[in-house]
């Protein structure tokens, strides 16, 4: 299976890497003095590249792929063959996670720091070890704090000639215009409903309708429809959500629902502290050489400490999310309720809400509806500047009912 298989709905970019892909392959080849690659063309390669699109697009999926076809070593290519084979060693380990000349980046916590990346452009300015290229892929460079990106500037200022950066953000704007002007710019669509029920079919043996339906109320997010077809705890909590519009009929069920919210978002963020944290903390505590009922060496407490802080930022992280899914379901149940409203004649995302959906449109105009919206999105908005959870969500339960 080819590299770019897991990319739904990317043609153009798919075709877009491939050919940066074969150009890449031209540049080494031409280096080391051997045949070049055929096809080559040194102008599609750059040193640093950065993937936007709508959650669950699959920009790190993107990214991924193209560091595994920057790796690929598949007898093929001298023939024309298209880079990224997904069978030669190459491919297997970047996809593995285990090559040693790629980089891969990610923060359980709310931000990365600059300590971090401090230490990647280090890394950067280094030859690949054994590799084509020395890749090094940010996922969230949004979470980057200002110092982190100050750092990152000076990697993609000064670039080694065989190091490729790999940005993957929500959009352009979310990263600072000295570091986006300097990549070249990827934008990854919306795939198709059509498109994802037909991978889930193809890949996880899904049912035709359950994927049709799931593809439909992950709303173009490929992992979240891959959760909704195969995870029957994630359709229980889609569906718990899915009833709060008609729940909030009194400030009674207001709270209720938004108790229940914030339970569920803690509820998440302790399951994965208990399955994480305490292995984390033993894991490090073994690395210091720690003995039960022993003094503790030197250094461990400082070192306990800031993994303490980094497991808190996670669980934030967490339950950030867990309420950020929620609220994305709940645009999607009024999205349709007002296309109802309006005559829409197009495909509902919770189609197998209708009954539902039918009842609230019923209720009310659409510009209860629109208001309805504008509270959910104000809630997100509040949430991402820190106010309490249980405040944020009682506020937007409580317009709901408003209307």
């Amino acid at each position: 299976m080819a590299v770019w298989d897991d990319l739904v709905g990317q043609e153009r970019v798919v075709e877009q890497l491939t050919a940066a892909a074969r150009a890449a392959g031209a540049t080494v080849e031409a280096g080391r003095g051997a045949a070049p690659v055929q096809g080559g063309n040194a102008s599609l390669m750059t040193h640093a590249w950065l993937f936007t699109g709508p959650p669950g697009a699959g920009q790190v999926t993107a990214a991924r792929a193209f560091a595994a076809a920057l790796q690929c070593a598949s007898p093929d290519l001298a023939l024309g063959g298209t880079p990224g084979c997904g069978f030669c060693d190459g491919c297997h380990t970047v996809l593995a996670g285990s090559h040693a000349d790629v980089k891969y980046v990610r923060t359980d916590g709310l931000s990365i720091g600059v300590g971090d990346m401090r230490d990647l452009v280090l890394r950067a300015s280094s030859y690949p070890t054994g590799g084509r290229w020395s890749v090094i892929l940010v996922d969230a460079a949004h979470r980057l704090t200002e110092a982190a990106a100050n750092a990152l500037l000076k990697g993609v200022e000064e670039p080694s000639p065989r190091t490729v950066w790999l940005l993957c953000a929500p959009s352009v704007q979310d990263v600072l215009p000295t570091i986006r002007s300097r990549c070249r710019l990827l934008v990854l669509r919306t795939p198709a409903a059509e498109a994802v029920a037909d991978m889930l079919v193809r890949r996880d043996g899904v049912e035709s309708e359950a994927a049709r339906l799931a593809a439909l109320a992950g709303q173009g997010d490929i992992e979240r429809s891959r959760r909704l077809a195969v995870d029957e705890q994630a359709r229980t909590r889609r569906t718990e959500v899915l009833r709060i519009p008609l729940e909030v009929s009194d400030i009674g069920g207001c709270l209720a629902a938004a108790q229940r919210l914030v339970d569920t978002a803690k509820a998440d963020a302790e399951a994965l502290a208990e399955t994480q944290d305490a292995k984390e903390t033993d894991d490090l505590k073994a690395a210091y050489g720690a003995a039960e009922g022993s003094k503790a060496p030197r250094g461990m407490a400082g070192a306990v400490k800031e993994l303490e802080k980094r497991q808190k930022s996670r669980a934030t992280r967490t339950r950030r999310e867990t309420l950020g899914v929620a609220l994305l379901d709940l645009l999607g149940f009024y999205r349709d309720v007002l296309a109802i409203q309006l005559g829409s004649t197009g495909v509902l995302a919770n189609e197998d809400q209708r009954q539902a959906l039918n009842r609230v449109a019923q209720a009310g105009p659409a510009e209860s509806t629109l208001r309805r919206i504008e509270a959910v999105l104000a809630c997100r908005t509040a949430l991402d500047r820190n106010v309490d959870p249980l405040l944020a969500v009682e506020a937007m339960t409580v317009a709901l009912r408003a209307g």
